[in-house]
Formats: C-alpha cells, structure tokens, sequence
C-alpha cells in the first residue's frame, strides 16, 4: 500500500532565523523530543495524551567561547542532542558543540510557595502548591578531550558509555566519569601532509554495545569490534563501494564524502547519506549497498556553482524507519526525500506551513526522470535534520527555525 506523508504538527522553537535548527532528536520511547539550533538553544517538547506535542520549555546549553592557545572563536550551534534511557520521571540528555559535549536532566517541577495566615497575633504558616515549571540542570561537563570539531555523538546499548567524534579520533566515554575518556580511532597521520580522509560521523550498533561504526570523507563505512583491541586499528568490516573510473571528475571525492550514517532498529542494515544519494547497506554485503537512490540527481549540472557558493560541502542527514522500510533525507529549497525500500517509490515533498497547500510533490517516474529545475532551487533553503519516531511512522524535519512532524498515512484514491 503506498503511503502519503502528512504534515501532522508544527513544532515552533521560538529561534530567530538566523538561529535556524541544527540538531534534532526523539526520545528513545518518542515521548519527548529536543531540538537545538545555531544559537546554542535546546527546547524540549512533551507528548500530550492526545498525541500532540506541547513545548515544555527552553534553556541555554552551550555559549560562545574563545580558544586562545589557537585564537579561535567556538560557536555555540548545537551539533547533536542524544536521550539517555531512564526509569525516573526526569530525563536526560547529551548536547554538544564542537568542543564541548554536556550532560543535562531536565522536566518538571511543581512550584511550592509558603503564604502566612494571621491567626490573631500569630502568623501561621501554610504551604501553597502552584503550578509545574520546567527546568535543566546541568551533571556532567566533558570536555578537553577533541582537538577538532565534534561532528556526533552516540549513546551506547549499556546506556553506560557514549562516544564522540571529531575529524580524526573517535573517543570512549563512561557518562558517569568525565574527566577521563578513551581513545578508540585514530587516523591522525605523524605527518599532517600525508592526511587522506577525515571521520564524519559514528555511530554505537543499537543491541551489541561492542560494535560501533564510523564513516570517512573517501565514502566508506568502517565497522569496529570494541573486543578486539583498545585501539580500534583494524576494522572488522569496510563497506565501500568501487567508483566506476567513467564517472570519475573533480568532484567525485567531494561529493562522495559521507554526511550520516544510521544503524537500522534491528541492527541488520546501515543507511548512509552523500552529497548526490542515500544509500541502503546489508551487514552482510561489503561490496556495494542494496540500495542506492539517487537524491540530487537533477545537481549533476550545478557542481561548479555549488563548490564555488560552500553549498557542494553541506551535510544532511539521514534516517531510517523502525521497520526499516523506509528511508529519509533532506534536501534543498525545503524539501525532504522519502523512500520507500518495498514498492521502490521515491517521492520529493515541500515543507510548508500548516494550513497552507503544497505546491510542489515530487514523484519519479523512471522514464520521465525528475521534475526539477536546478536554477529554480533556492540554495540558501536547505532542510539538513531528520529523524524518524523509534516505533511510529512519523518523522520530524528541520525548516528554518521551526521542526515539522509528519505521519504517514494510506495514499487517496486518485481519479483517473
């Protein structure tokens, strides 16, 4: 049965447009969801008894710092949020800048204020319980321990450990020690000049806490056996796709470089995203993926002009669903990409504010190609966050400085 994306819900997060969302993220049970944005805000929202999300509130996670051992400015955009699983009514997360990863708990708190009853001389106190106010307050502090900017973060199985990544070391934390992590990759060169690739993302395999994969700029994913040694040297598996030498140019290396990668709920398959595609891969097969579906397709002419505006080095995420039968990506001019991996269906859609028709829905046809005029695009408009509910067919997509919540439904029946 084909499926129609709705826009369920608009989750607003109070940024300026120049603060437009950097990081978005569901809880692990989908009753909470965290947004952060370039201004080093975090709003969390709560999931109502009737399904829709109200804001629980806002706080401040990271601020500007200056590095001045390397005079330089840090900014203070939330690169990545990720929950922690908890059994108490408070919840917890990870926030991160380039620098510096923070622990926070936060939720509700039921204000109490004491208001004092004359009883003839005497002034009797009484205890006044009002209404419940959110807070965020910060645990833990990791820092100090990445001398490049940390592109993700990742919560292990055990809930007990997490890594971190930056450009060329991927480290090991306990959540409960941070003054001490472990490093598990390193690819720095002894000689900077001989550096060939650089780490863009890792991800903790979601039921085996030993496992764990990161992904490079030369377009390969690499899986690593915590078991194996305390230095993860010699990866366990490399997937990595052979380039055909006929399509080869100079920005083959570029726009191979992968952005995401996301593990599958059940751990069975990898999702991976580059400039031009959004790729499916089976653990199983290291050689080429399963699927691979081309997203910006209709950019092949517009390479030039991408790499001379910064565009053709943007990084867009990329998300799977809990039955890992459809796939999500963003996309340019406020577009996301689905995919489903069952019926082979692709599908562009326009994010537009509720209430408002779209004027634009994008589906492929293998003879007629894509409908799309490249220098129509407006590139300044790019929708790079995504992220799938752990159990619903529903997603969130970042835009701008609001998140839009869509739910997938059985498509209408068309007149012919």
């Amino acid at each position: 049965m084909d499926v129609e994306w709705n826009l369920k819900q608009e989750l607003f997060s109070g940024a300026a447009d120049s603060e437009a969302i950097s990081a978005v993220s569901f809880s692990d049970d989908g009753d909470y969801i965290a947004t952060g944005d370039k201004g080093g805000m975090v709003v969390v929202f709560h999931r109502d008894s009737s399904g829709e999300y109200e804001r629980m509130g806002a706080f401040r996670s990271h601020e500007p710092e200056f590095d001045y051992l390397k005079s330089l400015e840090i900014e203070e955009k939330i690169n990545k949020i990720r929950w922690l699983k908890t059994r108490t009514k408070d919840s917890y997360m990870l926030t991160t800048n380039d620098k510096t990863i923070k622990l926070w708990r936060c939720g509700e708190k039921t204000e109490k204020t004491t208001e004092y009853i004359s009883n003839g001389q005497l002034a009797v106190p009484r205890l006044r319980t009002g209404g419940r106010s959110f807070f965020a307050k910060p645990r833990r502090l990791f820092a100090n321990a990445h001398a490049y900017h940390i592109n993700s973060i990742s919560v292990n199985s055990d809930q007990e450990t997490y890594i971190s990544s930056d450009d060329l070391r991927i480290n090991l934390w306990n959540i409960a020690i941070n003054d001490q992590a472990f490093n598990v990759v390193d690819i720095k060169p002894e000689n900077m000049e001989e550096l060939t690739e650089v780490i863009t993302s890792a991800e903790f395999h979601p039921n085996h806490c030993n496992l764990m994969m990161y992904s490079s700029s030369k377009g390969t994913i690499k899986l690593c056996d915590l078991r194996d040694a305390a230095l993860c040297d010699e990866q366990a598996k490399t997937f990595e796709e052979e380039e055909d030498p006929a399509t080869k140019s100079f920005f083959s290396e570029i726009i191979s470089s992968i952005s995401d990668i996301k593990f599958s709920a059940d751990g069975r398959y990898i999702v991976s995203r580059d400039y031009m595609n959004i790729k499916l891969w089976d653990m199983n097969k290291e050689d080429r993926p399963i699927k691979s579906i081309p997203v910006h397709d209709y950019l092949k002419t517009k390479l030039c002009d991408l790499y001379e505006n910064d565009c053709i080095f943007d990084k867009f995420e990329c998300s799977v669903s809990a039955n890992a039968n459809y796939l999500l990506t963003g996309s340019y001019g406020n577009y996301f990409f689905t995919y489903d991996v069952l019926t082979d269906k692709k599908e562009r859609v326009e994010i537009r504010k509720k209430g408002t028709k779209s004027t634009f829905r994008a589906k492929f046809n293998k003879k007629k190609g894509e409908r799309i005029n490249p220098d129509s695009i407006m590139f300044d408009r790019k929708s790079c966050q995504v992220m799938y509910h752990p159990t619903e067919n529903m997603f969130a997509v970042g835009a701008g400085s609001n998140v839009m919540l869509y739910k997938g439904g059985p498509e209408k029946d068309k007149k012919k």
